[in-house]
């Protein structure tokens, strides 16, 4: 029963993690979109990089 409890807890928790990941996505889509606008190549880079990292946790847990 205990497995059964925490294996919930952990899909719950992944679910939630992955919703937060998508939050953060489009914020940093939007920075990346503004920057652009801008022609800010330093804020287009950390934009570009964070969006990596987002990707790389989203591909982890397998949620794209």
């Amino acid at each position: 029963m205990k497995q059964v409890m925490g294996t919930t807890k952990k899909k719950k928790h992944d679910l939630e993690r992955i919703a937060v990941l998508r939050l953060e996505l489009d914020y940093e889509l939007a920075v990346l979109f503004e920057a652009m606008q801008n022609n800010d190549k330093e804020l287009k880079t950390k934009a570009k990089m964070r969006l990596e990292k987002i990707r790389d946790e989203l591909l982890k847990m397998k949620a794209i």
